[in-house]
């Protein structure tokens, strides 16, 4: 992958990475849509699909994690992609591996407080990914927030020479965010699913008709009553914070992020928005 990125460049075609782990949905085909338009016609688009064990806790659903790789080669054959990257696990982490890269701020929070070793994994899998497909700009989704943050301080900190582009979350119809996890609800789940973008929608609503900046406690608790509609629904966290700083914000105003974790039955979901 390395040698093949170095002709690339030495030829002058820019190259984009789409890093992803598989299980491919319209999602990640938007994200390989954006970064073909970044780098233009000339350039290349590699996808890499890794489903990474090391941000996986020993509880979580490594194991079972959708896979279908098939299907994936063929939506990128179709979406335009010039490589599919498919590394092994004796691949990425051989024997004896005990390097990894651990971002200290950003990630304290959230998802980094849920799942204390998630971000040390992320981290050390997207630039062993960056150095390996060595790319001028890496593309990820908005939804995983708080991710594309700790991957930009990463990216500035240790001076990999990438852009970072966010790109904006693909919803279906009834709002619920595009996720390979999806795949795992059951019909009633499903349904109840969409309370998530409800919630960020009533949080939305409730800043925009608020005459001063609104209370996090008291939002948080306005939003956790609206959960209970969904009987199988259990709050792992909602935050309220600057959104490029990730810092919490005890008052909410128009301009701040939102971002929440939710449980449907079995199933952990994540989501966010800009409140404005």
């Amino acid at each position: 992958m390395q040698r093949l990125a170095r002709q690339w460049q030495r030829a002058g075609a820019p190259v984009a990475l789409v890093p992803t782990m598989g299980f491919l949905h319209a999602g990640h085909i938007s994200l390989i849509h954006r970064a073909r338009r970044t780098v233009g016609r000339r350039g290349r688009v590699v996808v890499s699909i890794y489903v990474n064990p090391t941000q996986f806790a020993p509880t979580e659903d490594l194991k079972r994690y959708p896979r279908d790789r098939e299907g994936d080669l063929r939506q990128c054959r179709a979406a335009g992609a010039d490589a599919v990257f498919l590394p092994s696990d004796a691949e990425m982490y051989p024997g004896g591996f005990s390097t990894y890269v651990e971002e200290q701020a950003l990630s304290r929070g959230m998802e980094g407080a849920s799942r204390p070793a998630h971000f040390r994994g992320v981290t050390t899998v997207v630039a062993k990914l960056l150095l390996l497909t060595q790319p001028g700009v890496a593309v990820f989704g908005a939804k995983d927030w708080q991710q594309a943050a700790v991957v930009g301080r990463m990216v500035r900190d240790l001076n990999f020479p990438v852009r970072i582009v966010v790109a904006e979350t693909l919803r279906e119809g009834d709002g619920l965010a595009m996720s390979s996890r999806n795949h795992y609800l059951l019909p009633a789940q499903r349904a109840q699913a969409t309370v998530l973008w409800r919630m960020l929608e009533e949080a939305r609503r409730q800043v925009r008709a608020a005459r001063q900046p609104l209370s996090a406690a008291l939002l948080r608790r306005r939003l956790q009553a609206l959960l209970r509609q969904a009987p199988e629904a259990r709050l792992d966290y909602i935050e309220f914070f600057q959104p490029d700083t990730l810092e919490p914000v005890r008052r909410v105003r128009r301009g701040d992020h939102m971002a929440l974790a939710v449980w449907i039955g079995p199933t952990r979901l994540i989501d966010n928005a800009t409140l404005e």
